[in-house]
């Protein structure tokens, strides 16, 4: 039999169809567009997303026996608010993961309600990506819309909407939310009093690996399907990306160098000690993870190159920098293009190149920039180190994951060793793979994995560029702490500015 798996990135959605013993058959791509209605916001309208799905599925099984087809797991992007009225049809644009707008709402959160109680509710406390920030936004800011909400969704959920007429979600993508009581498995009460909402306009929880239901007739007719095609609830992008490239069960991580840049570190036991720089949520295995995200990671490189430089030959210039200037690099970058999340959850960071003179050339900034996110990513390992939690190698995963420089600099300043599965397709493939166990290919999502990834390179640290790279950790980690308040001051000026322009 033949599985589907759908990666609703924040750009575009990539499809892929994966056949049972894990062979990527044929993989199509299809943009949809997202807006910036201001600054530091960040939007997108749920019909592209499904227009595009469907369009893609069609394309993905144009050449093959459609009554192979046995199943569909859908990973999408985290926390973007997705909001039904009672016809379900969608009530304003999906405010993503990514936005910025929630700062006032998020303090309120940690500061009034109080990181104690959220974590007591939701094993969590509040950043600006999450769902229920963006709730409190709406309520305040619009009302009249917030009295029509009906249903509440995830992206990846709205399209299993679309395609099953179910109104689900599972586990991995809701502990995202900071809706959810991770720890207890279900809808936090506490939160949805906070936020003025109730459980019905939630929808069902499942598993990642269990099937929600079957294609709507009119849906399985349209796509040349009979009746009987299975859809999984699927993933959050990260936890199927983890599926994905084998990170079940402990001792495993995977780093994903997509827009965003995330640390994941499945766990079999919940520990009470997490949930404050990094998120505690549950993963698609059926166990928890911890996360750490850094809202930019690929996204700096392409800003860098194609928007400063307007240069797209991405090999062309990381071939002039040179082994020796690895770790020796007088620039640094701090990667906060979109605020930062974990770990220092602030939404008034930004992008900023320190340490240049006369004699900097552009190779310098753009080693600083895969630097700088890589410094990043370090700040979040040191968390999880700090926690007792032992981190010696890793899975990477992601379009950052296809530059040979990016994975040395990356692997000299986590001191790590970084593995490269065959497939490297991430959340599409996590999520046919989801698909597989919901069909009864597979009887558990480790099992899946044991019989479809394979490594095939590793990088390994150099001892003499990590001991150099450590020193400039050492200097990177002044840099956010000292520059703090300079980006509180540069926030206020510009919502100044912002209001006189509006008047």
């Amino acid at each position: 039999m033949k599985y589907i798996g759908i990666d609703l990135g924040t750009s575009a959605v990539k499809l892929l169809l994966m056949d049972e013993k894990g062979n990527v058959l044929k993989i199509v791509a299809r943009e949809y567009p997202i807006s910036f209605p201001k600054p530091g916001w960040s939007e997108q309208n749920p019909q592209d997303w499904f227009r595009e799905v469907m369009a893609g599925i069609k394309e993905l099984i144009a050449d093959c026996d459609k009554t192979e087809i046995a199943g569909i797991g859908v990973a999408g992007q985290m926390h973007g608010l997705v909001v039904l009225d009672e016809h379900d049809e969608v009530i304003r644009p999906a405010i993503l993961w990514n936005d910025g707008r929630t700062s006032e709402e998020v303090d309120y959160l940690n500061q009034v309600i109080g990181e104690k109680k959220l974590l007591e509710a939701t094993s969590n406390i509040a950043f600006a990506g999450f769902t229920a920030p963006k709730l409190l936004w709406m309520r305040k800011h619009e009302p009249e819309l917030f009295a029509r909400i009906r249903r509440i969704m995830l992206p990846k959920d709205y399209v299993n909407f679309r395609l099953t007429g179910v109104f689900a979600t599972e586990y991995s993508d809701a502990s995202g939310t900071l809706l959810l009581d991770v720890k207890k498995k279900c809808w936090s009460e506490p939160m949805l009093e906070i936020c003025g909402i109730s459980v019905s306009q939630l929808p069902r929880i499942f598993e990642s690996y269990e099937p929600i239901g079957t294609l709507k007739p009119q849906i399985a007719k349209e796509l040349g399907f009979g009746s009987g095609v299975t859809v999984a609830a699927g993933a959050a992008d990260n936890a199927a990306a983890a599926v994905g490239t084998g990170t079940v069960g402990d001792g495993s991580c995977n780093i994903s160098l997509g827009t965003s840049g995330t640390l994941f570190i499945p766990c079999r036991d919940y520990d009470a000690r997490w949930g404050n720089a990094l998120h505690t949520f549950l993963h698609a295995d059926g166990n928890y993870h911890l996360l750490g995200c850094i809202l930019s990671a690929a996204s700096c490189n392409k800003w860098f190159m194609e928007q400063i430089l307007q240069d797209k030959d991405y090999s062309g210039i990381q071939k002039k920098i040179s082994q020796e200037k690895l770790g020796r690099n007088p620039v640094f970058f701090l990667p906060y293009l979109m605020g930062e999340r974990s770990p220092i959850n602030d939404t008034n960071a930004r992008g900023t190149f320190l340490g240049m003179s006369m004699d900097t050339t552009r190779e310098d900034m753009l080693l600083a920039v895969l630097e700088g996110v890589g410094f990043a990513l370090r700040d979040c390992i040191e968390i999880a180190r700090s926690q007792g939690i032992a981190i010696t190698k890793s899975t990477i995963c992601g379009g950052g994951a296809k530059s040979k420089l990016w994975l040395q600099i990356i692997a000299n300043i986590l001191q790590m060793e970084l593995s490269i599965v065959k497939t490297e397709e991430g959340p599409g493939y996590g999520g046919a793979m989801l698909a597989a166990v919901a069909c009864g290919e597979y009887a558990t999502v480790e099992e899946c994995v044991k019989n479809t990834i394979q490594t095939v390179e590793k990088v390994k640290p150099d001892a003499e560029i990590a001991a150099r790279y450590d020193v400039q950790y050492e200097k990177f980690k002044e840099l956010y702490p000292a520059l703090k308040p300079v980006f509180r001051k540069l926030n206020v000026w510009k919502q100044k500015i912002d209001r006189r322009n509006e008047e």
